[in-house]
Formats: structure tokens, C-alpha cells, sequence
């Protein structure tokens, strides 16, 4: 499911919690919404109230986290694949076989990547045969002096790292929210705002701003859920500075 409808199935829920409260309000006895009810009911409220935003805060930091975490990864080997393309250049002539392998294999290691971390996607890791000739033909390269020695020393060591860091991105491990946890945190949602309308009675103006309220709160798991999905959806990385980190050979 998606974190759109996910978390407009959320907001629906707040608004049923919302409903829930009035008619508790208009079932009860009237001695059962007296001051002392109502301070206890609030004290427990106030409770659950504390330990949800905590829950969300947390969860919003370790989601943003994941998400910078992943994005620097992509930006990482972006830049891997410019350098090592600049010091293939500086080797010489004998290296602009290999330059144009790379930037044939740019498009499909991007279309890889991004399958990779679709949500559905569940396959074990697969080499990237392009990207293997690529760091074969680079360790094979016959330098003639020290400077092209150096320079294929150096261009071994960019591309073991770009490797590495391919790696690291397929296996982070995104920051989705355990079904337990968020059925937890929908039912913590509902008393509270099942709680507002329990002791007040419900006109229009109060029922527009807690529909507000909950719409807010509907807004932050939807983030939460977004950023935990960095390769899909509104907030999705993007495979642009990837794809045209590189020009034609000659540029």
C-alpha cells in the first residue's frame, strides 16, 4: 500500500476516533463526565499523548536519517564514477575503450539501482557483468611509465570503492515502520482524539480543527513513510545526476 493511502486510511481513523468520543459523550451518564472523570480521563490522555510524540519524532529522525544515509550513497557513487572517468582520461589513449564502456553501463546501473529498492522488490544481489568488464579491463591496463602506474593504481582503488558502496546501498535496509508498531501508534491516535470530543461537545468549529489536527498528524506517518521509501514516490531520489554524470567521451 502506499504512503498516500496508508496514511489516508490513518486520517479517516483520527476522524472516526473523533466520532467515537461524541457518541460516548451522548451514551454515558451524566455522572460519568463529572470533573473528576474528566481529569483522569485527561491524565491518561496526556500519558499517551507524550509517549506518541516521542514515537513520531523518533521515528522521523531515524527515517530522515535513512534516507540522507542512502542519498549520499547515490551522490557517493556518482562522484566515484566522475573521478574515475577523469583519471582514465588523464591515463591516456589506451583507456578510452573503458571510458566508453562506462558510460554505456551508466543507464542500466541506474535502472538496477532503483529497481533494487522498490518496495516489492525481494531479489538477491546480482553482479553487474558491464561494471565487472569495466574493473577487469581497468586492473588489465599495461602502464609504460610511472605517472600511467600510478594513475591505474589509483583508478583500481575508485572503482573497489564504487563497488563498496554499491554494495552498502543494496544492503541498507529501509526504514519502514513494523505493522505491530504502526497499529500501536493508529490505536494511541484514536483514544486521543476519541478523548477531545468525549468532554466537549462536537459544533462545526470544533470538528473542523480537530479534523485539522488529525490531518496533521495523518501528515507526519505519511512522511515518515516517504522518506523511508527513498527511491520511490514524492520524495524519491533522483537518477538524473547519475545518468548524466557523464558526457561523450571528448567533452
Amino acid at each position: 500500500m502506499s504512503p498516500l493511502a496508508l496514511s489516508g486510511i490513518i486520517f479517516v481513523l483520527m476522524l472516526g476516533g473523533i466520532i467515537l468520543g461524541s457518541l460516548l459523550r451522548n451514551a454515558l451518564p451524566e455522572h460519568h463526565l463529572s470533573k473528576d472523570s474528566q481529569d483522569v480521563v485527561r491524565l491518561g490522555v496526556g500519558l499517551i499523548a507524550t509517549m506518541a510524540a516521542l514515537v513520531l519524532g523518533l521515528l522521523i529522525a531515524a527515517a530522515k536519517s535513512s534516507f540522507d544515509t542512502q542519498s549520499g550513497q547515490v551522490k557517493q557513487i556518482t562522484a566515484d564514477i566522475i573521478l574515475l572517468d577523469n583519471l582514465l582520461a588523464q591515463y591516456g589513449p589506451d583507456a578510452g575503450s573503458i571510458r566508453g564502456q562506462m558510460r554505456s553501463a551508466i543507464g542500466p546501473l541506474a535502472d538496477r539501482l532503483w529497481h533494487e529498492k522498490e518496495p516489492t522488490a525481494t531479489a538477491p544481489f546480482e553482479s553487474d557483468a558491464a561494471a565487472e568488464k569495466v574493473y577487469l579491463e581497468i586492473q588489465a591496463l599495461s602502464p609504460q611509465n610511472d605517472i600511467q602506474r600510478s594513475i591505474q593504481a589509483r583508478a583500481v582503488q575508485v572503482s573497489t570503492d564504487l563497488v563498496q558502496t554499491r554494495l552498502l546501498l543494496f544492503v541498507e535496509t529501509d526504514n519502514l515502520i513494523p505493522v505491530p508498531f504502526l497499529i500501536i501508534l493508529i490505536f494511541w491516535l484514536i483514544i486521543i482524539f476519541a478523548s477531545f470530543s468525549l468532554f466537549s461537545s462536537l459544533n462545526a468549529t470544533v470538528f473542523s480543527f480537530l479534523s485539522l489536527f488529525a490531518l496533521s498528524a495523518s501528515g507526519a506517518i505519511f512522511l515518515i513513510l516517504e522518506l523511508s521509501q527513498p527511491f520511490t514516490g514524492l520524495m524519491m531520489i533522483s537518477s538524473a545526476s547519475l545518468r548524466n554524470a557523464l558526457g561523450p567521451v571528448g567533452q
